[in-house]
């Protein structure tokens, strides 16, 4: 039977560090792209545009890099958490 994202996503944990390990360059560059795409195609729902700001939950990233390659203007610093923290995977 298949499962959906969100049965899927059930079995990602995540153990975040208390340091985001992404960034947001510049809050003007978001505030300039049309749409905030980033909101849209990151399946940790990971980026908010709230107001005038670009907020980031890093703790529910799941680490893919789609938002450091979709940014249509390479505005996210992307990097991998400190070792022992990020994603963890759980077996169905």
């Amino acid at each position: 039977m298949a499962k959906t994202i969100e049965e899927k996503q059930y079995l990602v944990r995540y153990k975040a560090d208390k340091k985001s390990h992404l960034t947001i360059l510049n809050q003007e560059e978001c505030a300039k792209c049309e749409g905030q795409v980033c909101t849209l195609f990151c399946p940790g729902e990971v980026y908010k545009w709230e107001g005038d700001r670009m907020f980031v939950g890093y703790e529910g990233c799941h680490e893919c890099g789609s938002c450091r390659i979709g940014c249509p203007s390479d505005n996210i610093k992307w990097e991998y958490p400190l070792g022992g923290h990020g994603i963890v995977f759980r077996l169905a």
